[in-house]
């Protein structure tokens, strides 16, 4: 049977080699599509938030004055009757010297009735003084203004609806963290010689109140290029981060030991001190934010903000340069937007220009990264959608 079979198999027509290579190409280009998508199918671990996230603005403000109490009207004493002045005791009149006595000495006692008068005017003033009509009308003012201090100092419906719809958190200054919501991005830039084209940018907002969870995303086609993840809680001094990360082909992250006053990281650099106010190099973009939503009128254009931001492996002091309103034309719609700059202080320091639109709540339509080298990248928002549950 095998005498038989060998020469069968001899004599069977080879495949030609061009079927082949094409077949070997074939599973080669599968094999990299799926390795392709495997960072998008597998991602990153889903946020705890993303069941229980919250749409409604936090506001942040200082405990309103407390007004004084209103003064309490002491009842009128009741008239008592009081009786009639006694007449004046006649003096005495001395006789008259022989000698020629003067006329103008008769009024004399006329004088003495009109001094009681006098005596009487003092009590009559404090009786019916101006300092009455005061108070009064200083406690309905006090009592008008403490409503608008509950209300952020918001006025007309449009404001009583934001009232209703925020929740509210006593601090040391006025914040507004928005709520929940997805931003797209448009990214162009310059990497090397190369442009970058195709490049896409997320960042993922989510808070429930309590806790927050922010994620940056930029990608191309089926792969993510690079990711930043910034999670903590959001308290009277707006949002105080507990970790950040950065992922590229690894990912190096940072810790916020709050307990110990210091900022820990992944990858044995020496920790540093943490300073009142931290943050890390995402959600430095969302506190500037709350910062202007809350009271714009505190950072009038010159002003700066110096902010600790930590990265994924060392910690600096960033200052903002707060600059004019600019128009922007986005594939969103033009969009007026307040620029914030950092400027870098040393040699290795990225360029940051941040565009915040006050009609979003300050939140970011476009981020510029520039670094030493000249190369850069520039995020432009294309899409705004609010976060919604899971269906």
């Amino acid at each position: 049977m095998t005498a038989f079979a060998a020469p069968a198999l001899a004599d069977m027509p080879r495949p030609p080699w061009r079927a082949l290579a094409l077949l070997t190409l074939a599973v080669a280009l599968v094999h990299l599509l799926l390795l392709g998508l495997a960072p998008m199918g597998v991602g990153p671990k889903p946020s705890p938030l993303e069941a229980r996230f919250s749409t409604r603005t936090i506001v942040i403000a200082p405990p309103a004055a407390e007004a004084p109490p209103p003064p309490v009207a002491t009842p009128a004493p009741t008239p008592q009757p009081q009786a009639a002045p006694k007449p004046p005791r006649p003096r005495a009149v001395r006789p008259p010297r022989p000698a020629a006595t003067e006329p103008a000495a008769a009024p004399a006692p006329a004088a003495s009735p009109t001094e009681p008068v006098a005596d009487a005017l003092p009590p009559l003033t404090d009786d019916a003084g101006v300092p009455g009509p005061v108070a009064a009308a200083s406690a309905p003012a006090s009592s008008s203004s403490s409503p608008a201090s509950d209300t952020g100092g918001a006025s007309g419906p449009a404001g009583t609806q934001t009232a209703g719809d925020a929740l509210r958190v006593t601090g040391p200054q006025s914040l507004r963290v928005p709520g929940s919501v997805r931003l797209k991005y448009d990214v162009v830039g310059q990497q090397g010689a190369s442009p970058m084209q195709g490049v896409y940018g997320e960042v993922d907002w989510l808070q429930d109140g309590n806790a927050y969870d922010a994620r940056l995303s930029l990608g191309i086609l089926f792969r993510t290029l690079r990711t930043q993840h910034s999670r903590g809680v959001v308290g009277p001094t707006g949002i105080e981060p507990e970790r950040f990360s950065d992922t590229r082909k690894t990912e190096v992250a940072s810790h916020f030991v709050r307990a110990e006053g210091k900022v820990v990281f992944s990858n044995n650099t020496p920790s540093v001190p943490l300073l009142a106010g931290a943050q890390d190099r995402l959600s430095v973009v969302m506190q500037l934010g709350a910062m202007l939503a809350g009271d714009a009128a505190r950072f009038p254009v010159g002003s700066t903000i110096a902010i600790q931001t930590v990265g994924p492996r060392d910690a600096d002091i960033w200052t903002f340069n707060v600059g004019e309103e600019e128009t922007l034309d986005l594939l969103y719609g033009p969009m007026n937007a307040r620029k914030l700059t950092r400027n870098p202080r040393r040699e290795f320091d990225d360029k940051v220009e941040l565009w915040l639109a006050p009609e979003l709540g300050y939140l970011p339509v476009r981020i510029k990264l520039t670094q030493p080298n000249g190369d850069f990248a520039d995020m432009r928002m294309r899409d705004h959608l609010p976060a919604r549950p899971p269906s």
